[in-house]
């Protein structure tokens, strides 16, 4: 590749976790960014404009929009702005309301898209994964099945069964755009965040899994720093650890499809780690057995990824710092 082409980075999963990753690589002209959003959201504001007007759901897409706008910080403002809940527009937010009201002006979600992009001065493309209505189904290791993204997110089921299968329903093919971003990429990016509820229902679309496999792409998958309640755990409320992470994205997009794992490696103060477990159940994720990994075929990049702050969040700088180091190994 030359030293001085631009290289294409393609971005999959969605909510907070596309929206830092975003936020980190915006700003680096030498990327072309393409942010894949999944379309199984179902919560809040956005689940209501589904069933009052019949479109995609504009959640994710919001964030995707806001994290790669050139006026990031007005558009910020604006979009996530939220309805007092006495109001007559009830709680909703206005990047939602304006992505619904652009596509009814235009004709369809993808030209509303186009032009809501347009108009905020979007850095890149934001493209959903799929075209076609869908929501999120998984199944409980006692064969429970529980519908729709909403009631996974927030464990509206037996907690004391862990997940063991997702799948969509009915089952979508992927939007062409989608593909040809994933076609084209150098650099494929599978983000942190709600594993379930928002990275794998991307690759559940009938489509990607197979144009990711088939891809000369370097696909690198970032863990998460912490694990998330019921989401992410394992039978006898184990919580997941690096492998079990790993473990689902290769079930969903093939074994040997990896190139590289990213995990977090700096420091989190023992006083911090136990108050995210008092109040939110959560624990850092980690690796704690390293002959796990011997014989596989990506490799692990162990890195301080840390906001230096007392809130366990990804830094921004140094999550970028990650992607230039994979970006000049591909120039070379």
């Amino acid at each position: 590749m030359s030293s001085d082409k631009k290289i294409n980075i393609t971005v999959l999963g969605g909510w907070k976790g596309s929206y830092s990753m975003l936020s980190a690589i915006r700003d680096n002209d030498a990327y072309n960014i393409s942010s894949i959003v999944s379309m199984s959201d179902s919560g809040g504001s956005t689940g209501v404009l589904r069933k009052e007007f019949d479109i995609l759901p504009p959640g994710d897409i919001r964030r995707a929009v806001i994290a790669l706008s050139r006026e990031h910080d007005l558009v910020k403002e604006l979009f996530e702005y939220r309805y007092d809940k006495d109001t007559s527009v009830n709680g909703h937010v206005i990047g939602n309301l304006l992505i619904t009201a652009m596509s009814h002006v235009t004709g369809s979600f993808e030209k509303g898209l186009k032009q809501i992009c347009k108009l905020f001065k979007v850095k890149g493309r934001v493209i959903p994964v799929t075209l076609e209505k869908s929501d999120l189904e998984v199944t409980l290791e006692d064969g429970t099945k529980v519908f729709w993204e909403t009631n996974i997110d927030e464990a509206n089921y037996d907690t004391s069964k862990c997940i063991v299968e997702a799948q969509l329903v009915p089952w979508v093919d992927a939007n062409p755009k989608a593909l040809r971003a994933i076609h084209k990429s150098d650099i494929i990016v599978l983000t942190f965040g709600d594993i379930y509820t928002s990275l794998v229902p991307n690759l559940l679309v009938s489509g990607m899994a197979e144009a990711i496999c088939n891809s000369d792409a370097q696909v690198v998958y970032f863990t998460n720093l912490m694990t998330k309640k019921w989401e992410s755990t394992k039978g006898n409320h184990e919580h997941f650890e690096v492998i079990d992470f790993v473990e689902v994205i290769e079930k969903y997009l093939g074994k040997c499809m990896l190139d590289y794992v990213v995990v977090n490696n700096g420091y989190i103060p023992d006083n911090i780690a136990e108050k995210y477990k008092k109040l939110e159940h959560k624990s850092p994720v980690k690796i704690k057995n390293i002959n796990e990994f011997h014989g596989k075929n990506y490799e692990i990049l162990e890195r301080d990824l840390l906001h230096e702050n007392d809130r366990v969040r990804h830094s921004y700088d140094k999550v970028a710092k990650v992607i230039a180091e994979i970006a000049e190994k591909i120039k070379k």
